[in-house]
């Protein structure tokens, strides 16, 4: 190599990394429409579970726990000391679907309804999710649903993708990119044990393989439960696992992590009891998922550095309760539409840093509540554009063959090709 090309090799590299911090510089909006530092809590929790009931207003609330105990404030995370609402509304839509609304809790970012967790509206660049901030320092982390693994709300954790309808991508984001520890859910195409087992996972396709699972050793785990969603609660769930019983299982694997974790796990067949106003297949995924932080909480009483967030992606039908029947009967209901609403959601905190659950939040503050610092979306402008500034470049230097630089501490920089 002659003397004159590594020189201009080096300057090269030099001013690529100065671009890259230019970029990130310029890049910090300076209001996110979230609280100042000034008001957030600087204690950082060690364990973060933030579990979302996809369509659970605050009437799906109140009907699931006059269903369980014939009073209005029964269930376990109502009990938590700090409660709030959120607002839900999407980029470019007052009501919002669970892609954008995912998207903003998971980044701190409005999108436009369908996109998961990039820039859209903006340079469609990829936003950096929770899930992806917390396992750069370190943590493990884990995606429980019950849904397909690759519905719109799990994947806005550990996915970039322009639709939520690339399941095939989606999936192929998990296994290549995000790997998170923990993937339980129902099954998806683009998704089998064969590719999971290829990316490095353990597969478990049942209740009993679950529970086989010796969580003190095992690192990545699939569960890939059923071939789409999981049954309803109240139909009965076969030879499959409950999402309580998910829940335990990966915060046992998860809890091995001498830094901690951070695991996401959504009630995803409350929003589908709701589309169908389905009642009483609302109230018992409401209830099931209940039990799912139960879970949590039982484990939390023994590691006090958790914090743990109750809360919902949006409202889904309208469910308004007109009469309670009492313990055991379910209340008298009626239903607006089968659709989702923009109506303000519950949000309930336990643990460090939650006293910052009050009021009226937006979705966008969950990361910062999460993280204790604001996000950032390194590429808003100016786009940084490699052949601009690399004498030697050529597409396939530095990149993927999806025109993601090949360096994961870099995801974010947009590449023009």
């Amino acid at each position: 190599m002659s003397e004159k090309f590594l020189a201009v090799t080096l300057g090269a590299i030099a001013c690529l990394s100065g671009a890259i911090a230019l970029a990130m510089a310029q890049c910090i909006p300076e209001s996110l429409g979230s609280r100042p530092n000034s008001e957030r809590n600087s204690a950082s929790a060690k364990h973060v579970i933030l579990f979302i009931g996809d369509g659970m207003g605050f009437e799906q609330v109140k009907a699931a726990s006059l269903y369980d105990r014939g009073t209005p404030r029964s269930l376990s995370f109502q009990q938590f000391p700090h409660h709030g609402q959120v607002t839900t509304h999407s980029a470019n839509n007052p009501v919002t679907d669970s892609a954008a609304a995912a998207t903003a809790i998971a980044t701190g970012f409005k999108v436009n309804n369908d996109v998961i967790s990039m820039a859209m509206p903006g340079d469609g660049a990829p936003l950096t999710t929770v899930l992806e901030y917390f396992q750069d320092r370190g943590k493990m982390t884990g995606i429980v649903t019950t849904t397909e693994i690759s519905h719109a709300t799990p994947a806005a954790f550990a996915a970039h993708e322009p639709n939520r309808s690339n399941a095939a991508e989606i999936v192929a984001d998990y296994f290549e990119q995000s790997r998170p520890h923990v993937l339980f859910g129902g099954g998806s195409s683009g998704l089998s044990p064969t590719l999971a087992r290829q990316a490095g996972y353990l597969v478990v396709r049942d209740r009993a393989e679950l529970q086989q699972l010796d969580t003190e050793t095992v690192e990545r785990v699939s569960g890939q439960f059923g071939d789409s969603h999981l049954p309803y609660e109240f139909d009965g769930l076969g030879d499959l696992p409950h999402l309580q019983e998910m829940t335990a299982t990966a915060i046992a694997i998860l809890d091995n992590d001498p830094d901690g974790f951070f695991l996401i796990v959504e009630g995803g067949r409350i929003d589908h009891a709701g589309h169908a106003n389905d009642l009483q297949r609302n109230v018992m995924e409401t209830l099931e998922f209940d039990d799912a932080v139960r879970q949590a909480v039982t484990w939390a009483d023994d590691h006090p550095e958790t914090l743990i967030l109750v809360s919902a992606d949006h409202e889904t039908g309208g469910l308004k309760v007109v009469r309670d029947r009492g313990a055991g009967e379910f209340p008298e209901v009626t239903w607006s539409t089968t659709d989702h609403t923009g109506a303000n959601v519950p949000i309930y905190g336990w643990g460090i840093g939650s006293e910052s659950v009050a009021g009226t939040l937006d979705n966008t503050d969950f990361f910062a509540l999460m993280t204790g610092v604001e996000p950032v979306r390194v590429s808003q402008h100016p786009r940084v554009t490699l052949a601009a500034i690399v004498p030697f470049y050529r597409p396939g230097i530095f990149e993927t063959s999806g025109g993601r630089l090949r360096s994961k501490a870099s995801a974010n920089i947009s590449i023009a090709r």
